[in-house]
Order: structure tokens, then C-alpha cells, then sequence
């Protein structure tokens, strides 16, 4: 599993949560995961803009609860939270469930893996040269203070004949390392000479350090207390 392009899979169940949180039996199942999907890509493809790097939906018995964590919460919640009511509405009719939508703040964007990924395809799409947008994009990754970043394009750079892959990285990305916070996101750049692939991995530092100082392991834990020494005798 260390060997996988997404670091996310070796890390679910140890330091990640999944990113649908349910349970159902095996005649509901396929229709629930079906479901999950049309929800996330119906909210990706209506509001792509506003930056939502991550989808999670929970299903009680009576909703579905959908989290989603933007870049942009104003841009979604709408003024007087018109915009919300509606694609809880939307989103209703397209389950046939009721729906609460919650929103959560992506308070660091600058090192969040899924919108690099969409910015360089944004800049992709506008006919960027594919190194300048690289080395930037890898510039202000490390600015916004992430340890490491990984950028891989594949596809017809350029607008080559043959298609093939570049990348580049700064600091370190350790994707064996199950304590090291990895974030990973993918996009794809419509281009008139086809899709190119975008893949971003970024390193956004250790989980037990992001925990706190209280969980921190002590600085003497683990020394043997030194013997008090025996007075000589005389």
C-alpha cells in the first residue's frame, strides 16, 4: 500500500477518516454508494468554482448529512443563505432524501492538494507554459508553509504529438511514513489538444505534532531514572 499514487488509502482507518461515513446492508449498498457519487458530482460540477477540495457525506436514518469544506463558504451560503437553500433543495430532488448541508472552512487553501491541482489546471486551460506554472505553483506551496510538494502532469504538454510526463518537487513528500500529514488531489486540464492529467501531493507536516502540546511525548518519558549514589563508608 506504500507504493499506491494516493497517499489517502494507506492512511484511512489510521490517521484519515472516510470520507462517507455509513453503514448499510448489501441490497442498500450499491445504491447508496451510486448515490454518494451523483451528490458529490453534481455539488463539483454546479460549484467547482468556490473551491471545495473535500465532499463528506453521513447517513442517519432520517438524512443525509453533507460536509463540505470550501475555500469560499460565502460564495456558497449566498446572501441570507438563499444559495444554500437552494442546492439543499436541488440536492433533495435528486436523492429523494432529505438533505442538511454543513459547511466548513478551508482555513489554509494555499497548501490544500485538491485546489493546487485545480488552479494549475485552470492555468493549463488558459494556455500557460506547463514549467512556469509548475515552479510557481511548487513556489507558493512552500511559501504558505508546506514541508514538501509533489507536482506530476501528464498528457499532451505543450501540445506534443506524443503525450508523456513532467513533474518536479520541493522539500520532502515521506508517503510511507503513516504520522506524516500527506494530501493528495487530482485534476484534469481540458485542453483543445485533450486532457491533461494533474496530480499534487502535498506535505502539510506530522499528525501528532498537529495535535498539540498535550499529546506531545514528554521530554524525559522513556529515560531510566539515574540510581542515587551510596554514601561510602568510612
Amino acid at each position: 500500500m506504500g507504493q499506491k499514487v494516493r497517499p489517502t488509502g494507506f492512511r484511512v482507518g489510521i490517521m484519515e477518516d472516510w470520507r462517507s461515513r455509513w453503514y448499510a446492508n448489501k441490497h442498500d449498498f450499491a445504491d447508496l454508494l451510486v448515490e454518494d457519487f451523483k451528490i458529490r458530482k453534481f455539488i463539483k460540477g454546479k460549484y467547482g468554482f468556490a473551491g471545495i477540495p473535500k465532499i463528506e457525506i453521513e447517513r442517519t436514518r432520517d438524512a443525509v448529512v453533507v460536509l463540505l469544506h470550501t475555500a469560499r463558504p460565502g460564495v456558497i451560503i449566498g446572501r441570507k443563505g438563499a444559495e444554500i437553500e437552494k442546492l439543499q433543495e436541488e440536492l433533495q430532488t435528486l436523492t429523494g432524501r432529505r438533505i442538511e448541508i454543513k459547511i466548513q472552512e478551508v482555513t489554509r487553501p494555499e497548501i490544500d492538494a485538491q485546489l493546487i491541482s485545480e488552479d494549475i489546471a485552470e492555468q493549463l486551460q488558459k494556455r500557460s507554459s506547463f514549467r512556469r506554472t509548475i515552479k510557481r505553483a511548487l513556489e507558493q506551496t512552500m511559501d504558505g508553509g508546506a514541508k514538501g510538494v509533489k507536482v506530476l502532469l501528464s498528457g499532451r504538454l505543450g501540445g506534443s504529438e506524443m503525450s508523456r510526463s513532467e513533474g518536479a518537487n520541493l522539500g520532502s513528500i515521506p508517503l510511507s511514513t503513516l504520522r506524516a500529514k500527506i494530501d493528495y488531489g487530482f485534476s484534469e486540464a481540458k485542453t483543445a489538444q485533450g486532457h491533461i492529467g494533474v496530480k499534487v501531493w502535498v506535505n502539510q507536516g506530522d499528525y501528532l505534532k498537529m495535535e498539540g502540546s498535550n499529546d506531545a511525548p514528554d521530554a524525559q518519558a522513556g529515560q531510566v531514572p539515574k540510581k542515587p549514589k551510596r554514601p561510602r563508608k568510612r
